[in-house]
């Protein structure tokens, strides 16, 4: 007997016009290794942002009880082509309760259970999920776990790959964000060197609280010399960056070439050799990323995504990566909500204009039936 519910829905047209709304769904009875999920909560993560509204003007976006309908500039359209006519769910993570199973041994064990899931369309009542994509929670509530994937998984990526490279510190442009705040507590507990750029003493004042040691402010004075110490102390050849457009990138590199110019027994002209590396996982800035090369040639621009990642580093260490979150989820890896809106709330001018700013700490969780 198909369950019947609400689920969010985005469509991007030809000639620009988003449309996001709310639509009574059918959900097919699980089978195999499928469970139902009925849906207790769902963040609203930066990654879930670009398909939700994009590019698109929200200022003028018309509004209506479980809709919005906006326009997408030209430019933005056009490079969101290939999704065109394509009505796509939304909601890559949340945590709810398997209220059905497939037939299969490890969805039938988890009826019953709170779980953590990575639907790809939890911005819903309920969610059709394989069964090896559910973390149990155990005693952990739904809003605690709503967020046991992505941010946690993507700062436990960052110290995987820079473990597996051979680093023993990073480079962190955001660090007063959710992801940015576990990174400082994942790389405490592993003894990993950490240097975070934020923008204002608050966020220099948060995560000295939460242990951090080398924390920079971009816009205090000496921003550049500051950065500079903090890579030399750490030895931070090697970072991760959210933002995408703009200069972040440049000026890592700018103040890795620094310190490497320090340690050079020999003159150059074309730079040191030292292998500088940034990793871009993210777009809060959709516009052009700047360079100015002028830090020799050892540097390397790479751009990191979660699952890619998780699907080259086999089975086992995901499973160790999961288990580690979930005995972590109210310390290491705890996540915190400014806002907490349901389905139609979420699709309000007042909700959508403000997460999507993005600003640090200000995080909003979608509850489904509130």
């Amino acid at each position: 007997m198909a369950t019947t519910g609400k689920q969010l829905f985005t469509t991007l047209e030809a000639n620009g016009t988003l449309t996001v709304e709310l639509e009574d769904v059918q959900f097919a009875d699980p089978v195999g290794n499928q469970v139902l999920v009925r849906m207790e909560a769902a963040p609203i993560n930066p990654s879930d942002l670009a398909i939700l509204v994009g590019g698109a003007d929200m200022e003028s976006a018309v509004y209506t009880p479980g809709k919005f309908v906006a326009q997408m500039p030209a430019p933005v359209n056009a490079a969101m082509k290939s999704r065109h006519g394509l009505k796509l769910p939304a909601g890559n993570e949340g945590a709810g309760t398997v209220i059905a199973a497939g037939e299969s041994d490890a969805a039938q064990a988890l009826v019953g259970t709170r779980v953590s899931c990575v639907p790809g369309n939890a911005y819903s009542q309920y969610c059709l999920v394989d069964a090896q994509m559910c973390l149990p929670l155990g005693d952990y509530t739904a809003e605690q776990g709503a967020s046991a994937f992505v941010n946690p998984m993507t700062a436990l990526g960052f110290v995987e790959n820079a473990k597996a490279d051979g680093q023993s510190a990073i480079l962190h442009t955001v660090g007063a964000s959710n992801l940015g705040q576990m990174l400082t507590r994942i790389c405490k507990e592993d003894d990993i060197g950490l240097v975070n750029i934020v923008r204002n003493d608050e966020h220099v004042d948060l995560l000295k609280g939460l242990g951090a040691t080398h924390v920079v402010n971009s816009a205090g004075d000496n921003f550049m010399g500051q950065l500079t110490e903090a890579i030399r102390e750490t030895g931070a050849f090697y970072g991760f960056d959210p933002i995408g457009g703009g200069q972040s990138v440049d000026t890592a590199f700018k103040a890795m070439e620094r310190v490497a110019i320090e340690q050079m027994t020999e003159f150059s002209r074309y730079g040191s050799n030292q292998q500088k590396r940034m990793f871009i996982y993210g777009r809060l800035d959709t516009g052009a990323t700047i360079l100015t090369p002028s830090y020799g040639f050892g540097w390397t621009l790479s751009g990191w995504l979660l699952f890619p990642f998780l699907q080259s580093v086999g089975q086992e260490t995901v499973m160790r990566m999961r288990q580690r979150v979930r005995d972590g989820l109210t310390t290491t890896f705890a996540s915190h909500y400014k806002e907490r809106v349901n389905l139609e709330e979420m699709l309000s001018k007042d909700a959508v204009m403000d997460y999507k700013t993005m600003r640090t700490g200000e995080k909003y969780l979608v509850t489904p039936w509130d």
